[in-house]
């Protein structure tokens, strides 16, 4: 999931909410959208291959 920040820049947070903190991972965050989309689809590639 990408959400824009406050600074402009782009975050993405797992799906997953993490049941101690209640909240959703970050995983990276990134200047540009298509900076963020490519990171997404290597998180995905890396989930789905193991």
């Amino acid at each position: 999931m990408i959400r824009k920040l406050k600074s402009g820049g782009y975050r993405i947070y797992s799906i997953k909410i993490n049941p101690e903190t209640k909240k959703r991972r970050n995983l990276g965050t990134f200047e540009t959208i298509e900076e963020a989309k490519k990171h997404e689809r290597e998180i995905q590639y890396f989930k789905h291959i193991r």
